[in-house]
This record gives structure tokens, sequence and C-alpha cells, in this order.
């Protein structure tokens, strides 16, 4: 179940907000009666489309709750590899048994000796996973007590509205909201204006824009090198609103119960450098591998060639986080390299020059369109896992096209329906820029009336298409 669903919308949070609300006004006093119907439902939800793996949560939720409870270093280090053994198994297992036949099949120049599990990966595994190991970490470390009632741990793993695609919560951001929230009519209106502007986001501007980069990239061959690069533009879009669109739509959900969800994304494309492209984009990823695995590792303040292989080590987990593919690894490697040689290169020869003079200005500026060229090239990268049809947009994005049958007007008439979506783009730039918050933050009624006329749009395009892919659903 997603949240951008008819079903969702108009079954499951209608009847939760409901029995929700009913149990506040009977029992305002008991906050467990409603986490229990919170825990429940999110089971539900869970369970809806994973009615076997639910029962892997609950023995993640379990294993980790009595694993807490230990003050114990060895208890501690078997609960850090029982979690990441868990995530292995389901995610990546399959990867490193096919890399490891490959391998011995160039040795012994023989068949395949291993057979490849197929093994059906569990939705939101690895955010939940993630979840439950900053709960772990953290109590170890002493910045929060372990919890003493499993239905609340329960409910901070299971929560629905960050359940499947984040943003990764960690447990010390919701403790007391656990126990003691404010789940107002103030904060319940709040979220769901923001529940529904996610929706929008992911409706009418990703779902129409996946339409121009599956039908294009899924076959670059057959496309002309200036359509290529406007699929790839459409997917970076596409990827930014399906995923942050859904990161609003989950915190919109918590604020309507009383939670206080993260931002996980601050408009990464008006980022002035790839640095800070990754301090606005999936910032709740960002931090969880900067305070888990690069500061662990000793962060900046080692020496030099510490300090890169720490970027190195932390952006290849990053890579490898996103899925049991190589094009994964190569993205989490370029990004880490991208970091290195801002750090130690563009950085340094800008801070040498006068800030008040033009050269100063003229370099920020290509340093901004820089970033997002690159930016743009690691969205290429990410999207295609099949290393051929990679090989193949690269040429088509920068090696003169001279295998194209067709033009670039040919194809946009031959290929009508799906072009037409290009028009979305306009929407799409005017959104990736805070102008939102210009116009509308400051003048009530213009929100009130935009999210309904949001939601009137977004609800006739879910009724009138049934093309509603989300693409963090794998991660």
């Amino acid at each position: 179940m997603v949240f951008s669903s008819l079903y969702f919308i108009f079954i499951f949070l209608l009847a939760i907000t409901a029995l929700y609300y009913v149990a506040k006004k009977i029992c305002p006093s008991k906050i467990i009666i409603r986490n229990i119907i919170l825990c429940l439902f999110s089971l539900f939800f869970y369970a809806w489309g994973e009615p076997l793996y639910v029962l892997l949560m609950l023995l993640s939720i379990i294993c980790n709750f009595f694993f807490a409870k230990s003050r114990s270093k060895a208890v501690f280090i078997i609960a850090i590899i029982f979690n990441l053994i868990f995530l292995f198994f389901f995610k990546y297992l399959g990867f490193a048994i096919e890399n490891l036949n490959k391998m011995l099949s160039v040795l012994s120049q023989e068949s395949a000796p291993l057979k490849v599990p197929q093994l059906k990966l569990p939705i939101g595994i690895s955010f939940y996973t993630f979840q439950a190991l900053s709960y772990i970490i953290d109590v170890h470390r002493k910045k929060v007590e372990p919890q003493k009632n499993l239905i609340s741990l329960a409910l901070y793993i299971s929560l629905f509205p960050q359940l499947i695609a984040g943003p990764i919560v960690r447990y010390t951001e919701i403790e007391r909201e656990i126990l003691e929230r404010n789940d107002t009519f103030d904060n319940f209106i709040n979220g769901l204006k923001d529940f529904i502007l996610g929706l929008g986001c992911k409706v009418i501007l990703a779902n129409n824009l996946a339409v121009v980069a599956d039908n294009i990239l899924d076959s670059p061959e057959l496309a002309c090198s200036g359509i290529v690069w406007l699929a790839l533009i459409s997917y970076a879009f596409q990827i930014y609103f399906d995923f942050s669109g859904y990161s609003r739509m989950a915190i919109g959900l918590g604020k309507m119960f009383g939670f206080r969800f993260p931002e996980n994304f601050n408009y990464p494309y008006c980022a002035d450098s790839i640095t800070d492209f990754w301090r606005r984009w999936h910032m709740t990823l960002s931090g969880w591998f900067r305070d888990y695995v690069y500061i662990p590792l000793g962060g900046n303040r080692v020496s030099v060639i510490k300090h890169i292989s720490n970027i190195i080590i932390t952006w290849l987990f990053t890579g490898f986080w996103h899925g049991a593919s190589w094009n994964f690894v190569f993205w989490g490697l370029y990004y880490g390299l991208l970091l290195i040689f801002e750090k130690y290169v563009t950085f340094r020869i800008v801070e040498k020059l006068p800030q008040e003079k033009i050269p100063y200005k003229i370099i920020k500026i290509v340093i901004r369109l820089a970033a997002l060229f690159l930016i743009l090239f690691g969205w290429a990268l990410f999207r295609m896992e099949n290393l051929t049809q990679l090989e193949t947009v690269l040429k088509k994005l920068f090696v003169a096209d001279t295998s194209a049958s067709v033009s670039m007007i040919e194809f946009i008439s031959q290929h009508a329906d799906t072009c037409s979506k290009l028009i979305f783009l306009i929407p799409a730039v005017v959104c990736s820029l805070p102008v939102y918050k210009l116009i509308f933050r400051k003048k009530e009624v213009f929100e009130l009336i935009w999210c309904f006329v949001i939601f009137a749009i977004s609800v006739c395009l879910l009724v009138a298409s049934t093309y509603n892919p989300f693409i963090y659903f794998r991660f």
C-alpha cells in the first residue's frame, strides 16, 4: 500500500484517523490505547503488501527489544551483526552469490556452482533496519535509555508514515512523543496540508515525468541525444518529487498523529556545490551515515589519507545501501570522489580569492552550474542498472550521435503521448525552487485554496490512471 493510492486516502487513512481520535476523546489520558491503534494499523499497512514479511519485522522488533536491555558489549556486537545479516540476507545475498559465481566461472572455466536464491526484497527493510540500528547504537552510547515497553518500541520501528521510505527517524528524535505528544487539531490540519502538498508532488509531477523517463531511458538506443538529455532531466525531477513528495506526505501524516519527523529535503537543486547538495538531499540518510559510519571512522579529524579513505568508505556504503547492483556502487564511489575533489581542490581555490572581486563571483557561478551538471550525470549512473544501457546512455549524452534513426522533431511526433508529458518540466522547475514559501506561507487562505486544488487534481489523476510508480519502494 502506498500513500498515493485511493485505498489509502479514502479507506485506511479515514479509518485510522476516526478510530485514533475517538479513542482520544473517550480516554484522553490513555495514550497507550492510541499507541496500540497506531501499532496495529501500521502492521496491517505493512502486511497489506508483505503478508509474510511482516513476521520478519516483528522478529526484528522483538530481538532488538531484548538486545537493548543488555549493557554487555558482546550483546551489542551480536545485535549489530544480527541487524546487518538480517539486511544482507534479503537484500544482498543474491547479488553476492551471483558475483561469486561469475568469479568462480572465470577461474575454473565451468558453469556457476552456486544457486542464486530468488528472494523477494521486503519493502522498506533498509529503512526500518537502519532505525533499529540507530536505536541499538544510541542505547549503547547511553544517549537514551532502553525502551521498557515492547509496544512502544514496535510503534517506533513500524510506525506506518515513515515505515516504507523514511525519513529515517532516530529513536532520540521521537522518544518523548511516543508517550507524550501534541496530537492537536492545529497539528492535524498542518499535517494534512503537508500530506496534500506531498501528494501533489508525487501524483502530478513525479508520475507524469516518470512516463518520459521510463519510456525513453528503458530503450535509449531508439532516441536521439536531445531526447535522452530531456529524459534524464525528467528523471532528475521525477526522483526528486517522487521521494521528496513521499517524505512530505510522511511528515504530514506524522503531524496528524502528533509526531514531528525530521525534514528530508531542502531544495537540493538550489545547491551551490556537491557538498551543499548532500546537505539538502535525503538529509536523514546523509546524517545517519555521518553519525554512525563517517564520524566513528574518524571523520575529518585525521590525516589527509585517512580522511579521504573515510569519505570513500562512507560513500561506498551509501551507494550500496540503495541496492544490490554495481551501478549503485559506482554511484557512491562517484560522489565520494567528487566530494574529495571539492574539499581538497575546488574549495581551496575559492578560499584564496578575494570575495569582492569579479573572478570569485564568476567561479561561484561556474561551480554551481558544474554541480548541477555533475548531479544530472550522477542520476544516469543511479538510473541505469544495466551496464550496457548505461553505456548507450552515456554515448548518447556525450558522443556525437550518428546511430539515431530519427531526428528529435520526428521522435516527438512519433511518440506524442510520451513527449507531451515534457510540459510538466515547467512546473517541476518552479516547484524545485523555494517559491511556495514566498507566495503561500504568508497567506493562509490562498494556501488552503491551493491545497484543495492540488488534492482535487491528484485524486482525479489517480482515478484516471493506473500508472503510479514509486522509485524508493525497492530500497
